[in-house]
């Protein structure tokens, strides 16, 4: 089927059903539902060469990944909620991997220089994140997985980071704990931040005095996890709880407390920050493990949607969502021992 056909069973201009497909921001929500549900019924798709052509955009959307010791799991989830998404609209990821900043900005350089991406999702940024300037200057469009304050707009979708810790600390001290442990993300990451400040919120709340020794900043590996635990727990008094920012560092986290001959959920407890994995599933574990629950493949799938809403005229200045966090109580997490 051809846009013509599609538009004369619409009763509608071409001009108008094209709009209406691209989410060109002038044709109302009742029409684009309408023209995208009548396409996918009939099996309507767009000759993406022919797109190209009369858009000039070249298909793709770009993605910088710097410091391979940081990929992992929520990488792959993250990319594969991007790429399925975009695939429905045959647009390619194209993904360039690099060890230092400087090949990190290079890499951005290039690709708008040779006009071969048509955007980029930026993801891990800093509280003030000089690429989001870069991009801004070179007039590339993107999306921050994640915020930063650079004093311009930009488009971007993040997780209520300091929410979802301060809840969880507040749980724990609920349960009688007074020394938790915050294994964060590496110092300057914008969630690792505002993690931070959920933290120190709920210790501050209940008049509970900061331990700098109960907090590590780090990549999120089970070895650098399992390491930082260890030097923990021959604390005294030792931690009794563990906030865990990602399921890998709960790895490294869980096998420290067992080497140490502690029970998980009894003698220690335990959050972890879960990113919905398939293969390590939380509700699996033994003990099960308690989460502050969110997707990567989700926000993935919504990064990529948000990229497109953008390329298709919609202003950046729109496209803010922050998402909440919902805490998932299990058996890790139990009443503070008497020490």
């Amino acid at each position: 089927m051809r846009l013509k056909d599609l538009a004369e069973h619409l009763g509608l201009s071409q001009t108008t059903v094209s709009r209406a497909l691209n989410g060109y921001p002038e044709v109302n929500e009742a029409t684009r539902l309408r023209v995208a549900e009548t396409a996918k019924r009939l099996g309507y798709r767009p000759n993406a060469s022919a797109l190209r052509l009369a858009t000039g955009r070249s298909g793709a959307i770009g993605m910088v990944l710097r410091g391979s010791y940081e990929f992992g799991p929520h990488t792959s989830e993250f990319l594969g909620g991007i790429g399925e998404r975009l695939a429905d609209e045959e647009i390619d990821i194209l993904l360039t991997t690099v060890e230092s900043y400087e090949d990190e900005v290079a890499a951005y350089k290039r690709g708008a220089a040779s006009q071969k991406v048509d955007a980029f999702i930026l993801h891990s940024p800093t509280l003030h994140d000089e690429r989001a300037e870069l991009l801004l200057d070179l007039k590339v469009p993107f999306v921050l997985h994640g915020r930063t304050n650079i004093g311009q707009p930009v488009a971007w979708l993040d997780i209520d980071n300091t929410g979802a810790v301060e809840r969880a600390t507040s749980h724990l001290l609920d349960l009688g704990h007074r020394r938790i442990a915050l294994l964060n993300g590496i110092k300057g990451r914008t969630f690792a931040e505002h993690r931070e400040i959920g933290y120190l919120a709920a210790l501050s709340a209940r008049g509970v005095s900061f331990d700098p020794a109960l907090m590590g900043n780090s990549v999120f590996t089970d070895e650098i996890a399992f390491r930082m635990t260890q030097a923990m727990l021959e604390l005294r008094p030792r931690p009794t709880a563990f906030l865990a920012g990602s399921m890998m560092t709960a790895l490294g986290i869980f096998r420290a407390i067992r080497q140490a001959g502690l029970e998980l959920g009894k003698d220690v407890s335990m959050i972890a920050h879960d990113d919905v994995f398939p293969y390590l599933n939380a509700d699996n574990m033994y003990p099960s493990m308690s989460t502050t629950r969110s997707s990567m493949r989700q926000a993935g799938t919504r990064m990529a949607e948000l990229i497109l809403q953008i390329l298709a005229g919609k202003p950046i200045e729109d496209v803010h969502e922050l998402w909440p966090v919902e805490l998932v109580l299990r058996e890790s997490s139990g009443p503070a021992p008497a020490l």
